[in-house]
């Protein structure tokens, strides 16, 4: 559906942004979500869900609460986060003609002028092949002005290579500049579907890993520019996803997969070798933090895949190619 707003003009003036999120047995967070996006100023987008297998009928639930104001995708199976993007941004390019197609994760809430201020930064410049929003903490301490994202760098020579500007920070004039930035976070990104074709679709051979990451320093290899939109706000209920799929640590085959395949190899090398410092800095997260025995398990197994070079979530790019949607 295209959504127009009274007083804005004609929907067909401004260009045309599909919205992607992904919901997997999280339809509470998934309505929040599309409310506010259903609140945007911005006059020409359409709204798509793409239900990732969820074990309950979220399915049913969205397209009787929302009716036909959105469409709903559902996958047979868990095809994680890069996965589901692909599925429901095949749909839409395959559907849409979009200008724009903007992923959102889905706790996330967005404020009314997201959209409009995403696209704003998106078309003052026709060589700016993405834009993210800056993003703060749902409930920080029972604060909403925590920033969770501004942006992301990349340090070749830290104790990791990727850095998001301002987590953890009370919102400042330092986050409240558009800039060129690394890389964006996936929760709130809008981008040119020309960019997908040249710099490939999101990773979806890990559950969570890195996809948005990789994508951003494709689409920057492509000659794409990725840019930093403070004026477009969202807020982001940090880890329910993740602590769902029993996630609270760095997954080891993602992470040095996207240095491997983004990286000179002897930045692979120096980061290979701090490998030592991730096994104990999660071991002490663990006994301090989750004491998650599933969490464990779940480590431990991407930690074998990645000693033995095994992609061993359900996930690859061939499930992905072999799921059907229902």
């Amino acid at each position: 559906m295209t959504v127009g707003i009274p007083g804005m003009g004609c929907a067909t003036d401004v260009p045309h942004v599909s919205i992607v999120t992904v919901n997997w047995n999280g339809v509470d967070d998934t309505i929040e979500c599309v409310l506010s996006l259903q609140r945007q100023t911005y006059p020409n987008f359409d709204i798509t869900v793409v239900d990732n297998g969820s074990d309950g009928d979220d399915r049913s639930i969205l397209e009787s609460l929302f009716g036909t104001s959105i469409s709903v995708v559902r996958n047979e199976t868990n095809l994680g986060c890069g996965g589901g993007y692909n599925s429901g941004v095949r749909r839409v390019l395959r559907d849409e003609t979009p200008d724009y197609v903007l992923i959102m994760n889905n706790d996330m809430v967005a404020d009314s002028h997201m959209v409009e201020e995403l696209v704003d930064a998106a078309s003052a410049d026709e060589d700016i092949g993405i834009v993210g929003a800056k993003v703060y903490y749902y409930d920080r301490g029972g604060r909403s002005d925590i920033v969770w994202s501004a942006g992301g760098e990349i340090r070749r020579w830290g104790s990791k290579i990727h850095r998001r500007r301002g987590d953890g920070k009370r919102d400042a004039t330092e986050y409240q500049s558009v800039r060129r930035v690394d890389w964006v976070s996936g929760a709130a990104l809008l981008f040119r579907p020309q960019v997908m074709k040249q710099a490939g679709s999101f990773n979806a051979r890990h559950l969570v890993g890195y996809e948005d990451i990789q994508f951003c320093l494709r689409a920057s290899a492509a000659g794409y520019g990725v840019l930093f939109a403070p004026s477009a706000r969202a807020w982001h209920k940090v880890g329910a996803s993740a602590s769902k799929l029993h996630i609270h640590s760095t997954n080891p085959s993602a992470y040095y997969e996207l240095v491997r395949e983004c990286f000179p190899r002897h930045v692979y090398v120096y980061h290979l070798s701090l490998f030592p410092l991730l096994l104990c800095k999660w071991a002490l997260l663990y006994v301090l933090r989750s004491r998650d025995r599933e969490a464990l398990r779940r480590f431990l197994r991407d930690l074998r895949g990645f000693v033995l070079r095994r992609r061993t979530d359900a996930t690859a790019d061939e499930l992905e190619s072999g799921s059907r949607e229902v």
